[in-house]
């Protein structure tokens, strides 16, 4: 689910409605997603990134734009947010939208992510200005 203009921390431009927007000629993310009933919030189905958003596709002929309109039920309840990363190049964005696919696990993504975490990644250490670690490894 996504708060309405934030994704993961980032401000999103929308929620549009997918069918009646004209996507601007820039590089972003962007999140395909739908209003969940009688709420006013949104469920992500798809993360992406592209170097301009009007060669995108948009708004249904995007590879994934079925999949799209057969979670949200209708090709009228699809929505896009999207977000220009300031000073972002292209590896900048691609990271960004895959940690919304991490987050959100959209059913639309053929790639997924799964958050984890590796005791080798941080280990034990030693310094005079430290103690050793103490929080958990665990994340959450």
């Amino acid at each position: 689910m996504i708060r309405l203009g934030s994704a993961a921390g980032y401000l999103f431009e929308g929620p549009r409605l997918l069918g009646g927007w004209t996507p601007p000629s820039r590089p972003a993310v962007y999140v395909i997603m739908y209003q969940l009933a009688a709420s006013s919030r949104y469920a992500v189905i798809y993360a992406g990134h592209s170097d301009d958003l009007s060669a995108e596709g948009f708004p249904f002929r995007h590879p994934r734009a079925a999949c799209w309109t057969s979670r949200a039920g209708s090709r009228w309840k699809v929505h896009v947010a999207w977000f220009e990363v300031p000073g972002g190049n292209r590896p900048h964005r691609e990271q960004i939208a895959n940690e919304l696919v991490s987050i959100y696990k959209p059913h639309c993504n053929t790639q997924k992510y799964a958050p984890s975490w590796r005791p080798e990644w941080i280990g034990e250490y030693e310094a005079r200005t430290t103690s050793p670690l103490t929080t958990p490894k665990e994340p959450g």
